[in-house]
């Protein structure tokens, strides 16, 4: 009985999907009157230490510009294409800045900035 359940448990472990969660972490600004947001789309984050990562791909602004020229938005107009921006609370308005001149020049107007409730 106890070889049975063992073989069980055994099962139920290896065939378990586990969810992974993102490997980028940055410590988002709080704010009070944030709202829930849809999660689909491309994801800018950018971190205290100048690192930027689009959709978990380490860029570069420069290369940032690149990939989204060639980004693929699917049947999905550019100006409605979801965009969440996560940066961290010590990166300076001017990569913020940045940033948003870079998506606004590849057509990309519907962007939201992540933060957490307080």
């Amino acid at each position: 009985m106890i070889d049975i359940v063992f073989q069980l448990i055994l099962f139920f472990l290896v065939s378990t999907t586990f969810a992974l969660l993102p490997g980028i972490s940055v410590n988002l600004p709080e704010s009070r009157t944030s709202e829930g947001g849809k999660t689909a789309g491309m994801i800018i984050t950018a971190s205290s230490d100048g690192g930027l990562w689009l959709n978990e791909q380490p860029v570069s602004l420069e290369t940032l510009d690149a990939e989204l020229a060639k980004f693929d938005t699917g049947d999905i107009q550019r100006l409605e294409y979801p965009v969440q921006l996560e940066a961290d609370t010590l990166v300076t308005n001017g990569v913020i800045v940045s940033i948003f001149d870079v998506l606004r020049k590849n057509g990309f107007s519907a962007v939201n900035l992540r933060t957490t409730d307080r």
